[in-house]
C-alpha cells in the first residue's frame, strides 16, 4: 500500500540537472522521509499491539471479501515488507508477510484497506477506474521523460524537452488520482471494520493510525511529483525562455 511504482521517476529527475530549481524540491524531501520514518515507526508500533478478536489479516480480507458478495478475488500472500496491494486485473489481493499472518491491528488495518481496494472496483469506484486506465499511459511517461528532456537540454531541442515535461505530467496525474483512491480505501476499511466487528471502538484510533500514516506517503509522492513538475516546466522554458536566465 505505500508503494508507489513511479517512485524511479522521483529519484531520477535529480539527475543530472543540479540548479537553483533543485531548491523546489527541498519541502518534499523533508515531507517524504517524514513520512517514510512515519509510516514505518506506526507500524511498527501497532505490528505489536493485537486485536482483541485475534483473527489474522488474511482472514478478515477474506471475511470482507465475502461479506462484500465479492467471490472472484483471492486473498495471497506475498514477499517483502509493506508490498500488500491489489491487483485489479488479476483479482488478486496480496498481502506482505507481516500482514497476512498475524492478528495486529497494524496487519488488519492494511488487508481491510486493500480489501477496500477490491470493493472499489467492484462497485466501480470512478477515481479507480480512471488510475488503472492511466496506468500504460504514465508507465511510458515514467520511462521517457527524463530521457527525452535531458537529450532536448544537451541538444538544444526546445520540442524534445517538452514533449519530456508533458510525459512527466503523466506521472502526476496519477500520483493525483491516487490521493482520493487511497483515502476512500482506508474510510472503507474503517467502516468495515467497525459494522463487522473485527475491532473494537478503542481499536479505531490506532487502526486509524497506521492507515493515516500510509496515505501521507502518497502525499508526499504527490507534492514531490508536482514541484518536480514544476521545476521540469522552468528547466525546459515552459514557464519563458531559458535564455534569459
Amino acid at each position: 500500500m505505500p508503494s508507489n511504482i513511479f517512485l524511479k521517476e522521483e529519484i531520477s529527475v535529480f539527475f543530472p540537472i543540479l540548479d537553483w530549481t533543485i531548491l523546489l524540491l527541498v519541502p518534499a524531501i523533508l515531507l517524504s522521509l517524514y513520512a517514510q520514518m512515519k509510516v514505518q515507526s506506526t507500524f511498527s508500533r501497532y505490528s505489536q499491539v493485537f486485536s482483541s478478536r485475534g483473527l489474522t489479516g488474511a482472514v478478515v480480507a477474506r471475511e470482507i471479501l465475502r461479506q462484500s458478495r465479492i467471490y472472484d478475488v483471492r486473498v495471497e500472500p506475498v514477499a517483502g515488507t509493506l508490498s500488500d496491494h491489489y491487483d485489479p486485473r488479476a483479482k488478486a489481493l496480496r498481502l506482505s508477510e507481516p500482514v497476512y499472518g498475524s492478528s495486529s491491528l497494524a496487519a488488519i488495518g492494511v488487508a481491510a484497506h486493500e480489501a477496500g481496494h477490491a470493493i472499489q472496483h467492484d462497485v466501480g469506484y470512478v477515481p479507480l477506474g480512471i488510475r488503472s486506465a492511466i496506468v500504460p499511459i504514465a508507465t511510458f511517461g515514467s520511462n521517457l521523460a527524463m530521457p527525452l528532456l535531458i537529450i532536448g537540454l544537451i541538444f538544444g531541442s526546445p520540442m524534445l524537452a517538452q514533449t519530456g515535461v508533458l510525459a512527466f505530467s503523466a506521472v502526476v496525474l496519477f500520483q493525483l488520482i491516487t490521493l482520493p483512491v487511497e483515502f476512500n480505501a482506508s474510510n472503507r476499511a474503517i467502516e468495515v471494520l467497525v459494522d463487522g466487528g473485527y475491532i473494537t471502538r478503542e481499536e479505531v484510533g490506532p487502526t486509524r493510525a497506521v492507515l493515516n500514516a500510509a496515505a501521507l506517503t502518497y502525499v508526499a509522492a504527490a507534492l514531490m511529483g508536482i514541484l518536480n513538475l514544476i521545476r521540469l516546466l522552468i528547466l525546459s522554458g515552459m514557464f519563458g525562455n531559458r535564455d534569459d536566465n
